[in-house]
């Protein structure tokens, strides 16, 4: 009888190239949120998928982040620089056709030290053949990848190929968690992120990333949950958009944020979201070890 096979597998690649989309869908179910904007992910959320003889443990890092030296965004790097010490298998998620600067600066950072899978994302936007065999050929000669796998996260293409190279590379060890965990996130810390989610997928590009959510108070009462939150803002003017004309932006981010957390927590969820202006929050070092982003 073959032995059990765990560890730990970092999801790394630059900003927005759909590491938490990737990570939901190994995992089955939305534990990671996504945005088309930038630094969606900030913390370190780990994902879990257990099968018969083996058990995943993803890690979903933040971006790696090189365009703005905030306190939080310094947070978020070395995040990412303890994560690769950590792991015992490495993914290095790139866009099909796209090897960018910040691509670059990623492969700087990965360890010498352990396997690291190069993981092609959107190959369903490779529409030539040619083109993107050569393009696969410059990235391959960019670090000694152990392996290439080539997905679609959006559709779910070719990750069963993408699980079984994961694991010859995994070592022999008994399971890290329970066979029905999914994730190592608190209800607390799901429910923060999910809203933090619909204020950016809502309010588009007129939102920076500099938002931020606390709960205030999180109450359960068999299987209702009372939950009370804040949507930090920088500025005044992202408050007045937040919030939108007559409250119907806060209204929509709400009811969005409350049905996706019933489905999460499998249960009734009354939700209040308040909006709040704390101006240089993400330079404040103690409002970001407060959030759990020091």
């Amino acid at each position: 009888m073959s032995e059990f096979k765990c560890g730990l597998v970092a999801i790394v690649g630059r900003p927005n190239v759909g590491k938490s989309t990737l990570l939901n869908k190994l995992v089955g179910q939305k534990i990671s949120i996504t945005s088309k904007k930038a630094q969606t992910t900030r913390h370190r959320v780990m994902g879990i998928r257990t099968e018969d003889d083996v058990q995943f443990v993803f890690v979903d890092t933040p971006g790696f982040q090189t365009r703005h030296s905030t306190a939080m965004n310094r947070a978020m790097n070395k995040r990412v620089r303890e994560t690769l010490a950590d792991t015992d298998v490495v993914m290095l998620l790139v866009e099909a056709g796209r090897l960018t600067r910040e691509d670059r600066q990623v492969i700087d950072l990965l360890p010498a030290d352990r396997p690291v899978i190069l993981v092609v994302n959107k190959i369903d936007h490779a529409k030539d053949k040619a083109a993107f065999m050569a393009w696969l050929k410059e990235a391959s000669a960019a670090y000694p990848f152990t392996e290439i796998v080539p997905v679609s996260a959006k559709n779910a293409h070719n990750l069963d190929e993408l699980l079984k190279t994961l694991k010859t590379h995994l070592p022999e060890n008994p399971p890290l968690f329970g066979e029905d965990d999914i994730t190592d996130q608190t209800e607390r810390q799901l429910a923060a992120e999910l809203i933090r989610e619909k204020v950016f997928r809502l309010c588009g590009e007129e939102i920076p990333y500099a938002v931020a959510v606390t709960i205030d108070k999180f109450e359960e009462a068999g299987r209702l949950r009372r939950i009370f939150a804040t949507i930090l803002v920088d500025r005044d003017s992202h408050k007045a958009i937040v919030i939108g004309k007559g409250g119907e932006k806060l209204k929509a981010i709400s009811t969005q944020a409350r049905l996706d957390m019933e489905r999460a927590f499998d249960g009734k969820v009354y939700l209040e979201v308040w909006v709040k202006v704390k101006g240089g929050w993400a330079d404040d070092v103690r409002m970001l070890k407060s959030l759990g982003l020091d």
